[in-house]
Order: structure tokens, then C-alpha cells, then sequence
């Protein structure tokens, strides 16, 4: 029996989003790769601290069981095959069942992810992100300075997102940047009933959902919407949810607040959103990937 991921929640992140290797990577980025491999060869006994995108990757993993593999988490890097062995030396250490990994030593591995279904791209490289996102897999630059995730709910991936040009197309967003405010909400006020074209984000919120109904007791799924939007523009985004036949348990329309303070206290494993002043309020607070799509890129 050939195999396959099919029916899995799949998740393909380069190293520097799951492990702290910020301190390595200056010699890379030098264009120095050959002192960038010793250094990581030198290290291959040493574990790398986790990164940004720990947390998630291992609640995630969580959901996997003897009787049911419902995620698979693959490594997707930028990483020479040398270097490659401390990444997967390092998952080994922390007990992170991951088994499958591609190494393309500088070159973008994005081009990787149609063959694995991908669900989720994570990487700290802008370009791989954009050019994942064209190829209409969800994806997001993760920002390595955030914040790591609150230990304070070991059995719950929490998940937030931003709603125009994430979970929703940037449709409204447009309307926005062009006319402005009031345009905006009458917009959405006359197509309450209509709903939303689908974002970039709406695949993975449609897995989401399904592995949620999986119904494992040791890991639950706690999802919010944080958004700019208020009223009269809230009607339009719940009901779009409702129309795809999706459940989010936390919707927190904000007026254009800052966002960082509600999601520090919501307290989210990652959060998505295609704006960078947003992404960088949250890092303060919460691990937090920028979406790279919409008008606002």
C-alpha cells in the first residue's frame, strides 16, 4: 500500500521557525555557508533551543496517536543536508516525532510543497512565503524576535487570526484603502448578508475544524478572529463563518485598537495577520507570523 499524507493535517516549517538558531544564522547570512556547516557540526551534540513556532508544532503533534496520525509535521529548510542533522538532532532530543525533512542548502524549498499538501508554511524567509502564498498554500513569515508561547494551556492549540486578506480575500480592505473608513463600513453594512470571498487562511481554518471533530481528549483546538473591524462591519465576517459552516469559539472586533494587549491575554501558540504594524505589536506578546497577502503587500 503506497504512502500518503492524505487526510492529514500537514505542516511544513523551515528550522529557524521551529528551533533558535538566530545566533548561526549571522555567519549565513554573511554568505559564509562553509563556517555556517562547521559551526552547526561543531554544535550537532548541542539541542537547539526551541523557536518561535515550538509550541504550536508540538501541541500539534499531540493529536497524533498509536491508533490515528491526524498531523504531520515536515521539515522544510533552506539548511545544507550537513546542517540538517543538528535540526533533526535537535527535534529528536525534544521528542518531536518528525520523520520527514528537506534540505535545499540556500535555494527557496517552497516549490516542495505541492507534493506535501501542505496545510501551513512557516518560514522566516519573506520570499518563500510569497511565493507559497501564490501557489495557494496557506503560509507565513514567522518573525524570530517574537515572543514564545504561554506555557498556561498545555492541552490547547490556541490560534489566532486576522480576518481581511487572511481568513477573508482583501475584498473589503480594498474598499477601505480607497475610500476610506465610512465607505468601508457602508460597504459591508449593504453586503451583510452576502458572504465573503474565501482568504488565503481559510484551508487551514477548514483543517483545523476537522481535526477538532476528531474529538481527542488529551488536545483540544481554541480559535479567535481578531480583527480591526466594528460594528455595523462585524455582521458580514460572523456571518461569512456561518456560511462556510465554521466554528470560531472567540471573535473580538476591535475598532482599530491595538491588537497586541487582547491577544497577550487571549494567549495564543501563533498569530496570523497580513499587516506588519499589527504583526509587530502582537510579537511583543505572542509568537506571530505576517500573511503576506492583499492589498497591503
Amino acid at each position: 500500500m503506497a504512502v500518503t499524507l492524505d487526510g492529514k493535517l500537514v505542516v511544513a516549517i523551515s528550522s529557524r521557525a521551529l528551533f533558535d538558531f538566530e545566533e548561526e544564522n549571522q555567519l549565513f547570512e554573511q554568505g559564509d555557508d562553509r563556517a555556517y556547516m562547521r559551526l552547526q557540526l561543531e554544535r550537532l551534540e548541542i539541542p537547539a533551543k526551541p523557536g518561535v513556532a515550538f509550541s504550536l508544532v508540538k501541541k500539534l503533534l499531540a493529536f497524533n496517536t498509536e491508533a490515528a496520525q491526524r498531523v504531520e509535521v515536515v521539515i522544510l529548510s533552506r539548511n545544507d543536508p550537513v546542517s540538517g542533522l543538528r535540526v533533526m538532532r535537535s527535534a529528536a532530543h525534544y521528542a518531536l516525532p518528525i520523520i520527514r525533512c528537506t534540505f535545499t542548502r540556500g535555494e527557496s524549498p517552497w516549490r516542495y510543497l505541492k507534493p506535501l499538501k501542505a496545510n501551513l508554511f512557516l518560514s522566516t524567509h519573506l520570499s518563500d512565503v510569497r511565493s507559497a502564498l501564490d501557489a495557494g498554500v496557506p503560509a507565513a513569515q514567522v518573525y524570530p524576535q517574537s515572543a514564545h508561547a504561554s506555557s498556561a494551556h498545555p492541552h490547547e492549540v490556541r490560534i489566532a487570526f486576522d480576518g481581511d486578506a487572511v481568513l477573508f480575500s482583501d475584498e473589503a480592505e480594498r474598499v477601505y484603502q480607497d475610500q476610506g473608513l465610512n465607505a468601508f463600513q457602508q460597504h459591508e453594512q449593504d453586503k451583510a448578508a452576502l458572504p465573503l470571498p474565501d482568504g488565503p487562511f481559510k484551508p487551514l481554518l477548514v483543517a483545523l475544524q476537522t481535526l477538532q471533530q476528531a474529538a481527542q481528549p488529551q488536545m483540544r483546538i481554541r480559535t479567535a478572529l481578531v480583527t480591526a473591524r466594528s460594528a455595523p462591519a462585524h455582521e458580514r465576517a460572523i456571518r461569512t463563518l456561518m456560511d462556510w459552516n465554521i466554528e470560531v469559539d472567540e471573535a473580538m472586533f476591535l475598532g482599530g485598537l491595538d491588537k497586541g494587549a487582547f491577544l497577550r491575554e487571549f494567549e495564543p501558540d501563533f498569530f496570523f495577520d497580513d499587516q506588519t504594524g499589527h504583526i509587530e505589536s502582537a510579537a511583543r506578546h505572542v509568537p506571530s507570523g505576517h500573511v503576506a497577502s492583499g492589498v497591503r503587500n
